[in-house]
């Protein structure tokens, strides 16, 4: 994507855009994927006639697109994801009338494997939130945001991107709940235990007033320079907690939402409340947890049944 594209393909690219934000309401970040796929793909179609337009976009450019993805190395979750991007412009192409057929319905499905997440043991994730209490314990401002970050995402299972949208009107100690705004803009309130609630009481009371300035408007977490916490800050959190406990994987903020939701089946949490708690559309996206909770049961199964 090194050079522009001619203007007439960049006016019908910017339109899809718009067109994923505002009537799929599809997040930021999804839009900025499906373009970024789309322009991969408009990229192809140039580089097999540099005179090419969105009529000459059929089902062999489609397949040769993907197949030379696949040559590349790509991973099979992003070849998945670009085929879902390819289908839904080729689809938006065809009831915008900018071509008369939808080429992208004759378009096999790329299948990722599933593969089971890393995730704490539940000694691991307690070990976790205890040393990222001791490091709060002489109230420094990081120290105590820190503390909320990894309490939070582990007690609640949400996304990264969600935490990071959290205003201070989103929290709600008396009930301990946790307003967010999850893909496709879908609202759902999510509990959270205790020890959430102490983070969250001891962050507003004496971590957030040390960092907040003008630019810090409503924002649950601040970074250092008083701003929102982004996305790529909460990570570098997640790596540093997790890296004080002997023998844990190295995991993301995804990780530690794995972790909860494989905690919470484990303790006997029933399948469509899971769902309903990570926000999933689908109850076959959920029953990955139980694959791993599965795993789990077997290893210690092996490990500790005398006729394993």
């Amino acid at each position: 994507m090194d050079s522009e594209l001619p203007m007439g393909l960049q006016v019908h690219l910017d339109d899809f855009a718009e067109h994923l934000r505002l009537e799929r309401g599809r997040s930021e970040h999804t839009v900025r994927a499906y373009v970024a796929d789309t322009r991969l793909l408009l990229d192809h179609l140039l580089a097999t006639d540099p005179h090419a337009g969105l009529v000459d976009i059929d089902l062999h450019l489609l397949r040769s697109w993907l197949a030379a993805q696949s040559a590349a190395g790509i991973a099979r979750t992003t070849m998945a994801r670009r085929t879902s991007s390819a289908r839904t412009f080729t689809a938006w192409l065809t009831r915008t009338g900018r071509i008369a057929a939808d080429p992208g319905t004759r378009l096999a499905s790329a299948k990722s494997h599933r593969v089971l997440p890393s995730v704490l043991r539940q000694n691991q994730a307690a070990e976790a939130m205890e040393a990222a209490e001791l490091g709060a314990a002489q109230h420094d401002p990081l120290a105590l945001r820190d503390r909320l970050i990894v309490e939070l995402l582990y007690s609640t299972g949400i996304r990264v991107g969600e935490l990071c949208g959290l205003d201070l009107i989103d929290v709600d100690l008396d009930r301990r709940l946790v307003r967010v705004i999850g893909k496709g803009n879908k609202e759902r309130s999510v509990p959270f235990g205790r020890p959430a609630a102490e983070a969250v009481e001891a962050w507003v009371q004496f971590g957030r007033p040390e960092l907040a300035n003008a630019e810090s408007g409503t924002a649950l977490l601040l970074g250092r320079r008083g701003r929102r916490l982004d996305q790529r800050q909460a990570r570098t959190v997640v790596h540093e907690v997790l890296s004080a406990v002997p023998g844990a994987p190295d995991l993301s903020p995804h990780g530690l939402r794995h972790s909860a939701a494989t905690h919470l089946l484990e303790g006997g949490a029933d399948l469509r409340v899971v769902q309903e708690l990570l926000g999933h559309a689908s109850m076959a996206t959920t029953q990955l947890y139980t694959h791993v909770s599965v795993a789990r049961l077997r290893a210690v199964h092996d490990q500790a049944h005398p006729r394993a």
